[in-house]
């Protein structure tokens, strides 16, 4: 966990079941902004049979987990996540899903949410995230300085065209 991140339930509102009240963010940092994930796999369609409102739930939180490492990020650095529902009736197995995968030491802040429909037919869940990283580390300057002599020395191998302008007769 990045010690410019706290979690904070204040004792002066109800304990949260899986989630945090408030996270707090302090720089330096990254920002990590994951659009929403449906169930849906590698093939663009969506898993499970229809209604098979875990197993989207599942698929989408797998998506996201890709959609984190792809940045260096796992469930550990997330702050904020939101979650929605075609129907609230499946709020039991959406806390079983989420919280096989979230930090539930320090769960981020969370919004579930009922919606009446997505933009895609036949999906059941979405799931959106915001992660803070640390800084990202600085590239090494030897490594920095190789890869400028190999560009220059590729650019030297490069034709050039002749100058543009009046041509001699």
């Amino acid at each position: 966990m990045p010690a410019n991140i706290r979690f904070i339930n204040p004792d002066t509102i109800a304990k949260p079941p899986g989630y945090t009240h408030v996270v707090e963010a302090t720089g330096p940092g990254r920002l990590v902004y994951v659009a929403g994930q449906l169930g849906l796999d590698t093939g663009n369609v969506l898993v499970g049979g229809p209604g098979d409102f875990r197993a989207q739930a599942t698929q989408a939180f797998e998506n996201l987990k890709s959609a984190l490492a792809a940045v260096g990020a796992g469930f550990e650095h997330v702050v904020k996540i939101n979650n929605y529902l075609l129907d609230i009736s499946h709020l039991g197995i959406f806390r079983e899903v989420r919280d096989a995968y979230v930090n539930r030491a320090a769960p981020p802040a969370s919004t579930t949410l009922q919606v009446a429909d997505f933009a895609r037919p036949g999906a059941l869940f979405e799931v959106e995230a915001i992660a803070v990283l640390p800084p990202a580390k600085p590239a090494r300057a030897s490594s920095a300085r190789k890869r400028m002599a190999a560009a220059r020395g590729s650019a030297k191998t490069l034709k050039r065209p002749p100058p543009r302008g009046k041509r001699r007769r």
